[in-house]
């Protein structure tokens, strides 16, 4: 570390270097000198870590039900890759949740929040109109996730 960066206030350090700020304010934290870190910039970085995995099971979740909805749609054009996609998309939701059970809780709701994107992007790979897609998500939270499900 600089003898520059080792000047500067945590609250300095947050803008003129990320990594130190975070590398002193863990330093900070674990030595019990509470007063001296910048505890209004470390809750915001927590908050920003929880909306991020937030956002990551959104954006899994439109890619799952996107193909969930193509392989409905067009049962002739079914691949091996959209099953490969499902497969992958309900591994790594899986493993999200894991690591973040309390995400499962809103499932439902996340499910009904990004179900209009998903709907968007299934409709422009397959050229099927959105008007002709459902207006609600047709799968329920269960089955997104069930490894055997399929839809016909």
């Amino acid at each position: 570390m600089s003898v520059y960066n080792r000047l500067m206030t945590p609250v300095e350090l947050y803008d003129r270097d990320f990594y130190q700020w975070a590398v002193r304010n863990a330093e900070l934290l674990r030595s019990g000198k509470m007063a001296e870190a910048d505890i209004a910039h470390i809750a915001e970085e927590l908050e920003d870590m929880g909306k991020s995995e937030k956002r990551e099971l959104g954006n899994r979740l439109i890619k799952l039900i996107t193909h969930l909805l193509k392989y409905r749609m067009q049962p002739r054009r079914r691949s091996r890759s959209w099953r490969v996609t499902i497969a992958s998309q309900r591994i790594a939701i899986g493993q999200l949740l894991g690591d973040n059970p309390s995400l499962a809780a809103g499932l439902e709701q996340a499910v009904a929040d990004v179900y209009r994107p998903a709907v968007r992007l299934a409709a422009a790979e397959t050229d099927v109109p959105a008007e002709e897609l459902p207006q609600s998500c047709p799968f329920t939270a269960a089955q997104i996730l069930d490894e055997d499900y399929l839809p016909q």
